[in-house]
């Protein structure tokens, strides 16, 4: 268990979901006087490795209280259902737009494997278990729930997804940020610190919102960003610079391709070529399969989810 989780704050332990590859997707487990909630819970398959960490802290599971989903794309929110049945004092908090999806996966279910396609759905995700209504509640933004002496803040961000959220510690100036702040993963670190970029992913992606969520979030003044991909960030000022830069750098690829016989087949070396000379000025020396290995599978979802923002645009 020591190498599957990590203390990266004052009561907080980032938990390797081992979603795809190691420190790709991260779950967080918040603990304050005894008590305890997940941030983001990775797969169907996750859950040992949560459970086994709450166990690791001297906490049985009456300890959590909550559940808390930043929004329900299945690297986040497809376990859910299964810790749920293993926590039987925990609410699970969620989006307004997203609750009646995990409480009836059908459709999610579908979706998902929409962009996924069946084999890879059931590799990655295996089971979608149903959460009981009753044990689901919405969260307005603005809303806040006590967690020990943890007061926390719910926080609408569209712009990956209309239905996500973040979770705001304002006294303890950090955010967990699921997806709205990017991505930024470990391997990519340099001398000059870490390397974000934006999931624009199918299908609700929208440059307008997410330039004004990114800017929601930095208005809070936030010492750190939890990420989900992957774990703790600093430097957030210069981050969401290079977060607002790069999603008009997606978009002016995503214009570019859209007369293409094939548009999303066309972003692909687009974006990785955009990636890679961003990476050269922040001093990464990895080749070209080290860059491949880290950023293809999300350059597929992000070409994907551009071509759906034009369509959308279009129709």
């Amino acid at each position: 268990m020591r190498d599957v989780y990590q203390h990266v704050g004052e009561g907080v332990i980032a938990i390797d979901t081992e979603y795809v590859r190691p420190r790709m997707d991260a779950s967080y487990l918040l603990i304050d006087e005894g008590r305890a909630a997940f941030v983001d819970v990775g797969t169907y398959f996750s859950v040992p490795n949560l459970l086994a960490t709450l166990a690791d802290q001297n906490l049985d599971v009456d300890a959590v209280d909550f559940i808390l989903l930043t929004h329900i794309h299945l690297d986040h929110a497809g376990g859910a259902g299964r810790l749920a049945q293993a926590l039987p004092r925990a609410k699970v908090l969620v989006h307004p737009r997203g609750a009646a999806h995990i409480v009836d996966p059908t459709l999610l279910v579908a979706a998902t494997k929409a962009v996924y396609g069946e084999t890879r759905f059931i590799e990655e995700y295996g089971e979608i278990v149903a959460i009981p209504a009753e044990r689901v509640e919405t969260v307005e933004d603005g809303r806040h729930i006590e967690l020990g002496h943890r007061r926390l803040e719910f926080m609408h961000t569209p712009g990956h997804a209309l239905h996500h959220v973040c979770i705001v510690d304002r006294d303890a100036r950090v955010v967990f940020t699921g997806d709205t702040f990017g991505v930024s993963y470990r391997e990519l670190d340099t001398a000059a610190g870490e390397f974000i970029f934006p999931t624009t992913t199918p299908s609700q992606f929208d440059p307008a919102q997410l330039h004004a969520s990114i800017d929601r979030i930095l208005e809070t003044k936030l010492r750190h960003a939890y990420l989900t991909h992957y774990s703790r960030v600093g430097h957030v000022e210069k981050l969401g610079r290079d977060l607002h830069s790069d999603i008009d750098a997606c978009v002016a690829i995503a214009r570019s391709a859209a007369g293409e016989a094939d548009p999303v087949e066309r972003m692909k070396p687009l974006l990785f070529e955009h990636l890679s000379a961003r990476l050269d000025r922040h001093g990464f020396r990895g080749g070209d399969s080290e860059r491949h290995a880290v950023l293809d599978g999300d350059i597929a979802l992000n070409a994907a989810g551009l071509h759906s923002w034009l369509s959308r645009r279009r129709a």
